[in-house]
């Protein structure tokens, strides 16, 4: 079997069938049904089946063809790295991070690369909410990726610890109490948080339905919100601290241990087939994180 012949495949479902598919390969169509039959043959099972004009695959095609795209795409991404390589250079760097990962150690990261010698490398950097990078990794587009979860098959290394605290405006009416802020009191005013996806944005919606909660789409957003009055949020240390010294939020006084910490993860999407470039990037994070750590 030859990777052209998957691609044949693709093409005839893609496009919705034989004529169509030699149409878009400016091949014959007698080309396309030879090429499918052989593959058929080869594999010893029925891939298509016809009904009408269309082609339409069985259950044994329909699972080949799944774990096919899986394959040509790396063989696809194998012929990139190779000629990234002949030209000198490490190929690109996909990124995900979490947007609760500190930006100045993020463009600290970035700047050290450049400086490394791998600024020929192109950078195609995602900020996403917490509730999305386990999800875009699913998708194997993604070289490095830093999050708090870490998707089945996949390995993740602990790099950093963010600390989060309760932040409201300093006019808020929980300062008002001047006493140690209590569950039951927070209860009574809104909580401000970020929206997750999928299943966990159902749940999400059906509990901010029960208590005084505004889910919103990113901690930027989030953080404005807060400034503006509109309630309380357990934010990031790193992204209120200047907001605090201005005196645009304050820290509720919730307890001197009041607060959580949450791990981000450093997670290679492709292992199997990273990139100097995604792996010298990964080195970089790994010791700014390290330094930042020891100061």
């Amino acid at each position: 079997m030859s990777l052209k012949q998957w691609r044949i495949l693709h093409a005839v479902i893609d496009c919705g069938g034989y004529a169509e598919a030699a149409k878009s390969l400016h091949l014959s169509q007698s080309t396309i049904s030879y090429t499918i039959s052989k593959l058929q043959e080869q594999l010893g099972v029925p891939l298509l089946k016809i009904d009408g004009r269309k082609a339409i695959l069985t259950s044994e095609g329909r699972a080949l063809l799944d774990r096919s795209r899986h394959v040509l795409k790396e063989a696809i991404e194998l012929e990139t790295f190779a000629k990234n390589l002949g030209q000198g250079r490490g190929g690109e760097v996909r990124l995900v991070v979490d947007q609760n990962f500190p930006t100045p150690l993020l463009m600290q990261a970035l700047r050290e690369f450049t400086l490394s010698g791998e600024g020929a490398a192109e950078v195609k950097l995602r900020e996403v909410p917490i509730s999305q990078t386990e999800e875009v990794l699913h998708d194997l587009s993604v070289d490095l990726a830093i999050s708090e979860h870490v998707p089945l098959g996949l390995l993740g290394e602990p790099l950093v610890e963010v600390a989060h605290i309760p932040v409201a405006h300093p006019d808020h009416p929980l300062f008002k109490l001047e006493r140690e802020v209590t569950a039951a009191d927070l209860a009574q005013h809104v909580q401000i948080g970020i929206a997750p996806s999928g299943d966990a944005a159902r749940t999400a919606a059906t509990n901010s339905a029960q208590a005084r909660c505004w889910l919103l789409n990113s901690c930027d957003t989030v953080v404005a919100a807060v400034r503006e009055g509109l309630g309380y949020a357990w934010l990031p240390q790193h992204r209120v601290g200047q907001w605090i010294e201005q005196g645009l939020l304050a820290r509720l006084p919730v307890g001197d241990k009041a607060g959580y910490k949450t791990v981000l993860y450093l997670i290679h999407g492709r292992p199997w087939s990273a990139t100097p470039a995604a792996n010298r990037f990964a080195e970089v994070l790994r010791s700014l994180v390290a330094q930042a750590t020891e100061q």
